[in-house]
C-alpha cells in the first residue's frame, strides 16, 4: 500500500494551521470542494501552507457557496525547500505555464525568469506563475511552495549568483559527454544548485561566454537534437534531481 494518500483532495492556503482553528476559504476553493469534489460537512481535505507542514482537515459548510476547513491533526511535518534555482528565458502564453508547473514537479525550489536577447516575451506576469506554482504543488504532494524570483537581465541574474552556488549549463556548444557521468562527478549533497536554461534559438555567443563564466559553471549537452526550451528543461531537471537531487529518497510522494 502507498505510504501517501494520493486521493485525498489537497489545498494550499495562506493562513497559520493549528488544530482546531477556522480557515474560511475564497469562493473558487468552496465551488471547487462543494462543487466539483462534491464534498459536503465532515469531508476531508489536506491542507498546507508551505511553514506548517501538512493537515488533514474537515469541510464546514457555511451556505450554498461557501464554506470553512477546521484543522484536526498533522499528518506531515514541514521540510525545507530545495536549495534548487531555476533560471529560464520566458515563453509565452501556455508553454510558460506548462514550464513552470514541471519545474516545480521536478524540485525547483525558486524560479526567475531571466531575458536574453532572443528571449520570446518582453512581459512576464508574475502573478500567473505563482497561480501555476501553488496549482503544481498542491498536485504533486509537496509541503514548501517554490518561490517565484522578480524578472532579471541575463548579467544581474548572473552576478546575484553565490560564488558557491554551482550553475548547471544547457549548453548545445557543449563538448561531447555523458550528462549523467559529468552531473555524477559532482556529486554533493550540500551543494547549492542552480539551472539554466536559454530561449529558443538559443544564447548567443556573448551570452553563453558570460553564463560559462561563473565560478562553478558546469556545461552539460542534452543529445545531438535540438530541444524546445520547455522540453529542455524536463530533461535537466530530470538528470539534475536523478543525479544530484532527492530522487533516491523515499520520504514523500513520487506519483501522482
Amino acid at each position: 500500500m502507498a505510504s501517501y494518500d494520493f486521493n485525498a483532495p489537497r489545498l494550499f492556503v495562506d493562513h497559520p494551521l493549528r488544530a482546531g482553528s477556522r480557515i474560511a476559504l475564497d469562493r473558487a476553493q468552496a465551488n471547487y470542494l462543494l462543487n466539483v469534489l462534491r464534498l459536503g460537512p465532515g469531508g476531508s481535505v489536506l491542507v498546507f501552507n508551505g511553514r506548517d507542514g501538512e493537515w488533514r482537515a474537515e469541510i464546514a459548510v457555511e451556505g450554498r457557496k461557501a464554506a470553512d476547513l477546521v484543522p484536526a491533526e498533522q499528518v506531515r511535518a514541514q521540510t525545507a525547500p530545495p536549495d534548487l534555482l531555476y533560471l529560464f528565458a520566458p515563453l509565452k502564453h501556455a508553454r510558460l505555464d506548462y514550464m513552470v508547473q514541471k519545474a516545480v514537479e521536478m524540485g525547483a525550489g525558486a524560479l526567475r525568469p531571466v531575458f536574453t536577447r532572443r528571449t520570446q516575451s518582453s512581459r512576464v506576469n508574475l502573478d500567473r506563475m505563482r497561480a501555476n506554482v501553488i496549482e503544481a504543488a498542491e498536485q504533486c504532494g509537496i509541503l514548501s511552495v517554490p518561490e517565484v524570483l522578480p524578472e532579471l537581465d541575463l548579467d544581474k541574474a548572473l552576478r546575484g549568483l553565490e560564488p558557491d552556488r554551482t550553475l548547471i549549463f544547457c549548453d548545445e556548444d557543449a563538448p561531447p559527454g555523458s550528462p549523467v557521468n559529468i552531473l555524477s562527478s559532482l556529486r554533493n549533497p550540500g551543494a547549492k544548485l542552480a539551472v539554466i536554461v536559454g530561449p529558443e534559438g538559443g544564447f548567443t555567443d556573448q551570452e553563453r561566454a558570460l553564463v560559462a563564466a561563473h565560478d562553478l559553471c558546469i556545461r552539460v549537452s542534452l543529445g545531438p537534437r535540438i530541444l524546445r526550451a520547455d522540453t529542455a528543461a524536463v530533461a535537466v531537471l530530470a538528470l539534475v534531481q536523478a543525479t544530484l537531487g532527492d530522487w533516491g529518497r523515499s520520504d514523500g510522494p513520487t506519483t501522482g
